[in-house]
Parts: structure tokens; sequence; C-alpha cells
């Protein structure tokens, strides 16, 4: 069995060292987490698990949650779906658990859902994952509604890249994407948009993850003098990829997806190479959740994780969610949970924010039978027939070795692109 030490943390923190409020529980209520902590996305399955223990840890000192403190039994996908099924499995079969948060890569959560938690009847809510694919299952009926996501779709941010790009001058690009389900989606939708609006795509190589060497696809995709490479890739194989590029002279100007938003991969190519380098990600409409986030996460997850790093916030905003979702209901049941999610985010409802005080405001309010409006560290969202959520962009660029937020490209922004092409 493949369990990490963090769940053991995890436990121990919700259970026993919450505060007042959770040592008057009696009882645990565990839901699973499936996350890559390992793996080309092990660092953002890290920081999510942070994430996810700063949530429990605030959630339980502020009350209980259907009459018991909240714990999670924490998995590790190692990145790979095969993995992540067997792992889900064991918390549906064995465990129990009503809900998975989890998976990061859509490589992981579309197996999870269409072979454990869709036919089991169990909630799944992913930080991360971003594929397309996600929705057309919900479109097609195949999640059944149990499937939520605190992301927005690859169907967006591939025209906010693409519009990105070629207002920042970059009219020629050469692709290098992984070759999954994230990488292929996230590149058709961008290549659609890209040649719409005028721009010129030269080549377009898929790789497959952990290589030993990708010199073979760098150099088909370094032809032509392009203007930029757009990477859709993770930190550990982007990493090697971008090396290979400037190693083989390639012009030091890259477009970047959201997972390559990460202090690790610019410190290993060469901040040197980078300070062309713009990407685009998931935004957020700040809050007072986004502002406590941003003080609470780094003192509380440590010197190697930071509040930026990508989902981190969005695993934050989806256990809160949870454990909302689990007061709101009154009973430890998927098919009451999945029912509460969309009612702790009620447009009409009283709105409140992350921290204890917040938390405990929304368990009174709750208990009262008033509507609860959370208002997360990503801003004000609602979930749709799919479990989408739909949100602004985040303009990123490296600059002398950091990633600077260079804009913002509206929701309003995005469909007007899309509008171009109907």
């Amino acid at each position: 069995m493949i369990r990490s030490t963090v769940m053991f943390t995890a436990m121990v923190a919700a259970v026993l060292g919450a505060g007042p409020a959770a040592a008057q529980a009696n009882c645990t209520h565990t839901f699973g987490s499936v996350m890559e902590l390992t793996g080309p996305a092990g660092r953002f399955g890290q920081a999510a698990s942070k994430s996810i223990e700063l949530a429990l840890r605030d959630l339980n000192a502020a009350g209980t949650f259907a009459g018991c403190a909240l714990a999670v039994d924490l998995r590790d996908s190692q990145s790979q779906g095969t993995v992540a099924v067997d792992q889900a499995k064991q918390l549906v079969d064995v465990r129990r658990v009503p809900a998975i948060i989890g998976g990061i890569i859509s490589a992981v959560s579309i197996p999870i859902l269409t072979s454990v938690t869709a036919s089991a009847g169990v909630v799944q809510i992913s930080p991360a994952s971003s594929s397309p694919t996600l929705t057309q299952l919900g479109r097609d009926g195949r999640s059944q509604g149990w499937f939520f996501r605190t992301i927005t779709s690859d169907a967006l941010q591939g025209v906010a890249a693409a519009k990105y790009a070629l207002d920042s001058g970059i009219r020629r690009v050469s692709i290098v994407h992984v070759n999954n389900d994230f990488g292929v989606n996230m590149v058709r939708e961008f290549s659609r948009y890209f040649t719409a609006l005028g721009g010129v795509i030269l080549t377009t190589v898929p790789y497959q993850p952990q290589q030993a060497s990708y010199a073979p696809e760098v150099t088909r995709a370094n032809r032509g003098n392009p203007d930029a490479l757009y990477l859709v890739s993770y930190p550990g194989d982007g990493t090697s990829i971008a090396r290979t590029w400037v190693q083989q002279g390639g012009v030091q100007r890259f477009l970047l997806n959201d997972g390559m938003n990460d202090a690790s991969f610019i410190r290993d190519v060469g901040p040197q190479f980078l300070n062309a380098a713009i990407g685009t990600s998931s935004g957020t409409t700040p809050t007072a959740s986004s502002t406590y986030f941003a003080e609470q996460y780094n003192a509380f997850a440590g010197p190697t994780f930071n509040a930026q790093a990508p989902a981190a916030d969005r695993a934050f905003d989806a256990t809160m969610i949870l454990g909302l979702a689990i007061a709101h209901a009154g009973k430890f049941e998927a098919a009451a949970i999945r029912d509460s999610i969309r009612k702790v985010l009620d447009p009409q409802g009283e709105v409140i924010h992350a921290g204890q005080a917040g938390i405990r405001k929304a368990l009174e309010l709750i208990a009262a039978g008033k509507p609860v409006r959370y208002e997360g560290v990503i801003g004000p969202v609602q979930f749709d027939q799919n479990g989408d959520i739909t949100g602004p962009f985040r303009k990123w660029a490296i600059r002398n070795g950091e990633i600077a937020t260079v804009g913002q490209m509206s929701v309003e922004e995005v469909r007007e692109v899309q509008g171009r092409l109907r």
C-alpha cells in the first residue's frame, strides 16, 4: 500500500491538536485525498497537501462537522493514473470515504472519476485538473454529478494564452507539449485561437513524460526561427526541455502554462535564460480569504513551499468547501455532501471568509438554517451543472528570477475572443 506519511500528520493535527472545539469531538470523519506527492507533478501535490492540512486546522478549531472532527487519509498517486485508481479504490472500498480531494493533473483525476468515484457515488473535488475532457464527461452524464473542480478549464486557458502571446508580440511559435489529456487539450485550444487571431504555429511536438533525453523533440521544434517556444509541461520534464532548448541555441523566449509557474523551474533552468518568459494561470478575484491565506500558508507550510504554488490556493478552497458542505449536510454521506456543495456557495447567502472566525460564523448560520456564501481564496465561485467554475486568468512574467503578475484577463475578454470564431 502506498500511503504518504503526510496522512498521519494531517490526521493528528486535525483530531488532536486543532484546538478546543476539536478536542470536544468524540468522533472523527475521515475523507480521502489522492495527490501527486511524487513524480512529475509531485511539487504541486505536496503544496496542495499542506493547504488541506491548513484548512483542516482551521475547520476543526472552529467547530464540529456532522458532529465530529475532520481528518484526511492522504494517498500518493505518484503522478500515475493506474496508481491513483488503486489508491482511490482503497479509500472507497476499504475506508468507505464519501469524498476525495484530488488529483492534481487530469491524467490522474479522469481515471479516478471514470473508474472509481462516479460509479461508487463518491464526491470528487479536484483543485487543479483543467482538462476539457472533464467537462465533456459531465455533459455525457458519465460523471453523474459527483465531480467538481476549483480551477477553470483549459478550453478557456488556451484562449487566454493565445491572446496574451499575440498581445506580447509573439507571432510565430513552436510548441512542445506533454502527450497526455492535459497537454493535448491545452495545445488544441491554444492552436485553434492563436491561428484564428493571426498567429503562426511552425511545429507541434508531443513528448512522453520522464524521458531520459528530450533532444530529438527539441531539435524538431527548434526549426524555422520561432519567436518563442510554447512549452506545455510540468517543472521536472519542462526543466529538461527548456535547458535542452537553450543548449541548442533556441530563442530565449518562452510561453508557459500554469504548471510551469514554479520557483524550482526557474532555479534549475537558470533565471538568466528566462527573462523573456511569460505565462498564464487561472486567476483569482481577491477577497479577505485571499489575504488570510497569503498570511497563513507560508508560516504553516514551511520555507520550501509558497502560497503562490499552483494548486495551493485551490486545494485550500476545495477543503473548505467540502468541510462546510459536510456541516450543511448534517451527515457524513456522499449524496448529502454532494447536494450541499453548491448550497455553501449560495449567491444569496451571507458572505463568509476563511479563518476560524469565518468558519464559526458559517456554522452558526448553517445551524440557524440561513444561506451561506463562502468567498474563498480564489474568489466567489459557483459550480455549473458539470462541476466547472468560471473565472479570470492571471498573466505573469519571469523577471530577474522572480514570477511577477503583470495583469489579469477577465472572463469577458476571454469570451470576446471566443466569440470571434463563432
